[in-house]
């Protein structure tokens, strides 16, 4: 479906090398700005150089979450596990390595996300791919591209979110479906999961209504709160197999450069890490972007700093998390990806502790994709807007329509909802990175000003 190359005995999908291309251009490019300007990127997240005449709408906190709820979904339980299962554990090694450059990428979109945003009078914003697109290429001589290729990104947006969305809320509801049990209720439950996706809509809608502010509020408590369910489940999943830890790490490394019984060997077991890292964080998709430019500041720069945060969060350790657990429990040894889901063999690994246990993982992922369709909403949302007119009533048409989806993705089968979603969400990252790489002097001439003056003491803490 993304046109897969064969190389070293392995298909790798064309859009897999172009995500990881960017990432370690970038990582290049800023000469590891994403490591070096770590601290920094804390220290903004805490509020410590946001000063009081800062234009925006939330804190870099609050843009932080609300890009991380997109991202810390589904692909970080099933996603993991599944590759896991077929490029076997030194899958879990390449998908750390992708994490760290798509730090990078996520740095330069976020940037020139909020460079070249628009503030209205009431100070609400309007940012993303198809501002810095548009306006960012029309600044170095090709206003005509830059014209196009945002109104595609935008086009590619609201679809993409739509799909999205129907795959969330398929695979929260096949889960409640699967704890629910064999009985009266579990069968009831199946055979009513249009009624889960009304719940779900009216719930997205009831949050959604307040735009950008009351998105980022919900999410900056549910995406702490998931993450720390998740992650705590993860570690009692460990304690409970701690002698085996070592193991396990080893498995890891030695599966990265020498892996049994993987097609195309090293580089299979590669592909597929980096294949799930950029499912998983959607680093040069271009979506995080529209909510990092909401934040606060009145320095670009800065939330490329914290933006960097997100792949390392939702990828280095989130994902790592998964990837201890199934390894740990040696359940991908013993399951066919072919005819068991992602999410059952992460359940299978909590089962080891408790039969009561896959409940814990049910709650995670319930959040883990109801904070993805709240942010996918905004973002296909202000697709819609640019495209349509950036009004109220252009939006409302959009949720209205967004809001069904979340009924039909509960209602159908997982098929044509995953062949939707994948023929849509990454044709956004092809006109998104041909205009990084366009505006790369841009971005790495303003994080250089931006690091000097740092570094010279120019700007001051505030807190």
């Amino acid at each position: 479906m993304f046109f897969p190359l064969p190389i070293f005995g392995t298909e790798v999908p064309i859009i897999v090398l172009w995500l990881v291309t960017l990432g370690v251009f970038f990582t290049l490019w800023l000469k590891f700005l994403n490591v070096r300007g770590m601290k920094h990127a804390i220290d903004l997240v805490r509020g410590r150089f946001t000063t009081a005449d800062a234009v925006g709408e939330v804190s870099h906190f609050q843009a932080l979450a609300t890009a991380l709820s997109s991202t810390v979904g589904l692909g970080n339980i099933a996603g993991v596990a599944v590759a896991i299962s077929i490029g076997g554990p030194g899958a879990a090694f390449w998908l750390i390595v992708a994490g760290f450059f798509a730090m990078s990428t996520k740095m330069a979109e976020c940037f020139l996300a909020v460079k070249y945003r628009r503030v209205h009078a009431d100070g609400t914003t309007s940012g993303g791919p198809m501002y810095y697109l548009r306006d960012g290429l029309a600044e170095i001589g090709k206003a005509r591209l830059g014209k196009v290729l945002a109104a595609l990104w935008a086009f590619f947006m609201m679809l993409a979110a739509l799909g999205t969305n129907a795959f969330q809320t398929n695979q929260a509801v096949a889960q409640l479906v699967e704890v629910s049990g064999d009985g009266s209720f579990g069968t009831w439950l199946s055979d009513n999961r249009w009624l889960l996706g009304v719940i779900l809509a009216v719930i997205t809608g009831l949050v959604i209504i307040g735009g950008i502010q009351s998105l980022a509020k919900v999410t900056g408590v549910l995406v702490p709160a998931m993450a720390i369910l998740y992650i705590v489940g993860c570690l009692i999943v460990l304690a409970a197999n701690f002698t085996a830890i070592p193991q396990a790490i080893g498995e890891i490394l030695s599966g990265a450069f020498n892996p049994q019984g993987v097609a195309g060997g090293v580089i299979g077991s590669l592909i597929v890490g980096f294949q799930r890292a950029a499912y998983s964080n959607s680093a040069g998709v271009g979506d995080a972007p529209i909510a990092h430019s909401t934040v606060r500041t009145n320095r670009p720069q800065t939330e490329g700093f914290v933006a960097s945060l997100e792949p390392f969060v939702d990828t280095v350790i989130v994902c790592t998390m998964t990837s201890l657990v199934v390894v740990i429990t040696g359940v991908w040894k013993v399951s066919d990806p072919d005819t068991v889901s992602g999410v059952t063999l992460t359940s299978q690994s909590f089962a080891t502790v408790a039969d009561w246990f896959p409940y814990v993982l049910a709650v995670a992922v319930v959040l883990f994709a109801f904070s993805t369709v709240l942010s996918n909403t905004f973002y296909g949302m202000k697709g819609f807007g640019y495209l349509f007119g950036d009004r109220k009533s252009a939006e409302n048409v959009y949720k209205i329509v967004f809001l069904c989806f979340t009924v039909i993705g509960a209602s159908v089968s997982l098929g044509p909802v995953i062949i939707f979603t994948d023929s849509v969400f990454f044709l956004p990252a092809i006109c998104n990175g041909i205009g990084l790489y366009l505006l790369a002097k841009v971005i790495r001439g303003d994080f250089d000003d931006y690091w000097q003056k740092l570094r010279a003491g120019e700007y001051a803490r505030v807190a």
